[in-house]
C-alpha cells in the first residue's frame, strides 16, 4: 500500500506542467521522431535513431499513439517510470534497512535530488533504463540474503534484460550483480572464511547454498537476454540477421571515440561533483524572464552524498557490513562502468543512476547507532528546501527572472 501511494503521489507531481513546453526539448528532437516512424503502417528507411535499443523508443510511440502527438504524448510514460524509479528505491530501502521509515526517506531524497525529476519529464531514453534498472536492483537486493534467491534473482534478470532494451547503459547494474555473484562464489570455492565471522558480514560461506552454476547462467544470462531481445521483435520479427546487424550498429555507435565535442559534455570524474549541467532548455519568456531546464542536481543531496558514500565504502571495508557493500556496489558500479568506455562523450545526465542510489548512502550514515532519529527527517526537509529553491530552473512551467538565475547559478560553469 505504501509502495502504491508513493508511486500515485509522485506520478502526478511529475505530471504538473509537463506540456511545457509544447515544443522539442534537447534530445527529443532524435527520440521523438524515431517513436513517430515506428507508428506508421511500413517502417520508413533510414531507420531513425538506430544507434539504441527500440523499447523506450515504443514506449513513446505506444504513448503517442494513446494521448496525440503532442507534449503530452512525447512526455507521459517517462513520469511513470520516474515514479516507478522512486517505488524502486523505496524497495531498495526496504531491503537494506528493513524499516519503513528510512525506506521513504531514501524515496524523497531520490526524488529531491532533482536530476530524477528533469530527466523524467522529457521524452530520452535514460528514465526508462533507471526504473527497470531499479526494480531490478531492489529484486536483487532482496534476495541478497535469502537461502534461497532464485525467484527474485530470476527477476532482476528479467527486468535487468528490459533496462538494457532501452539503453546500453542498463548492462551496468547487471554487471554489478555478475561481478558481485562471481566474487563470492570464487571465494566459496576457494573455503574461505572470516577469523571473526559476523552475521551482517557481505559474505558469508553458506550463503545461497543451492543457487548453482546453471542458475546462475539462467538468471544473468539468458532471461535478461531473452527479455532484451523481445523489445526487437516488433521491428525485425525473428529474422536473426537483422537482429545480428541491429547489435552491431549499437556496439559500435557506443565504443566509438570519433564523436564531435558538445557544448555540454563533460567527463565521468566531474559529474559527483555536479561540475557541468546540461541545459535542455533556455527560453527567454520576457525582458526579465526565462523559462528554463536544467539537469544539474541538488546540491545539498549530491555534494554531502559524497561524505556519505565515504563512510558507506569505511563500512564495508572495515566492518564488512553487506548493506555498506550493496550501497556501494550500486553506486560506483554504474558510475564507474563509464570510465571503461572509449567513447569520449559524456554528459552529467549519465550519471543519474548512481546519484539515484547515492539517496540510501544517505539513509544509511543518518541512521547510525548514536545519531538522533529526528536528524534524518530534518535532512529530508534540508533536501527538500534546496529542491524548491531550484525548481524554477527544473520546470519550464515555473518560469524565472534573470536576477534568480544568475543567483542559482553559483558558478560560471553552470552556464
Amino acid at each position: 500500500m505504501i509502495a502504491v501511494a508513493i508511486f500515485l503521489i509522485a506520478h502526478l507531481a511529475l505530471l504538473i506542467g509537463l506540456t511545457r513546453p509544447e515544443k522539442f526539448v534537447f534530445d527529443e528532437v532524435h527520440y521523438v521522431p524515431a517513436a513517430r516512424q515506428m507508428l506508421a503502417p511500413a517502417m520508413s528507411q533510414p531507420m531513425l535513431n538506430p544507434m539504441h535499443p527500440p523499447l523506450a523508443k515504443e514506449l513513446i510511440a505506444a504513448s503517442i499513439a494513446t494521448f496525440g502527438d503532442n507534449a503530452l504524448g512525447w512526455r507521459y510514460p517517462g513520469t511513470l517510470f520516474g515514479a516507478l524509479a522512486i517505488v524502486a528505491i523505496y524497495l531498495c530501502g526496504l531491503a537494506l534497512f528493513a524499516a519503513q521509515g528510512p525506506a521513504i526517506a531514501a524515496a524523497l531524497i531520490a526524488a529531491f535530488n532533482q536530476m530524477l525529476y528533469v530527466q523524467a519529464r522529457i521524452a530520452m531514453l535514460d528514465i526508462f533504463a533507471l526504473g527497470f534498472g531499479l526494480l531490478a536492483t531492489a529484486a536483487f537486493m532482496h534476495g541478497f540474503r535469502k537461502e534461497r534467491p532464485h525467484a527474485l534473482f530470476a527477476v532482476a534478470g528479467c527486468l535487468f534484460g528490459l533496462a538494457a532494451a532501452c539503453k546500453w547503459s542498463g548492462l551496468f547494474p547487471l554487471g554489478v550483480c555478475i561481478v558481485i555473484v562471481a566474487v563470492i562464489r570464487l571465494m566459496q570455492s576457494w573455503h574461505t572464511l572470516f577469523a571473526d565471522a559476523r552475521a551482517d558480514d557481505w559474505y558469508r560461506p553458506d550463503l545461497w547454498p543451492d543457487f548453482s552454476a546453471l542458475h546462475v547462467a539462467l538468471c544473468f544470462a539468458v532471461l535478461p537476454a531473452m527479455t532484451y531481445l523481445v523489445a526487437f521483435i516488433p521491428l525485425y520479427g525473428l529474422s536473426l540477421p537483422d537482429l545480428i546487424e541491429a547489435q552491431r550498429r549499437i556496439f559500435a555507435d557506443n565504443t566509438t571515440t570519433a564523436i564531435a565535442g558538445h557544448t555540454y559534455m563533460s567527463a565521468w570524474p566531474s559529474w559527483p561533483l555536479l561540475a557541468r549541467p546540461v541545459w535542455f532548455l533556455f527560453d527567454k519568456t520576457a525582458e526579465d524572464n526565462v523559462s528554463a531546464i536544467v539537469f544539474l542536481g541538488n546540491p545539498l543531496v549530491a555534494w554531502l552524498a559524497l561524505a556519505a558514500l565515504a563512510v558507506v565504502l569505511r563500512d564495508f571495508v572495515v566492518t564488512r557490513r553487506w548493506d555498506a557493500f550493496l550501497i556501494a556496489a550500486f553506486y560506483f558500479g554504474p558510475w564507474l562502468a563509464w570510465a571503461l568506455l572509449p567513447r569520449t562523450l559524456g554528459f552529467i545526465y549519465y550519471y543519474l543512476p548512481a546519484a539515484t542510489a547515492a539517496s540510501l548512502a544517505l539513509v544509511y550514515v543518518l541512521r547510525r547507532g548514536g545519531l538522533p532519529r529526528w536528524l534524518l527527517w530534518a535532512y529530508v526537509g534540508v533536501a527538500a528546501a534546496g529542491f524548491a529553491v531550484m525548481l524554477p530552473v527544473s520546470a519550464a512551467f515555473i518560469g524565472t527572472s534573470m536576477q534568480t538565475f544568475n543567483r542559482l547559478m553559483l558558478f560560471q560553469s553552470w552556464i
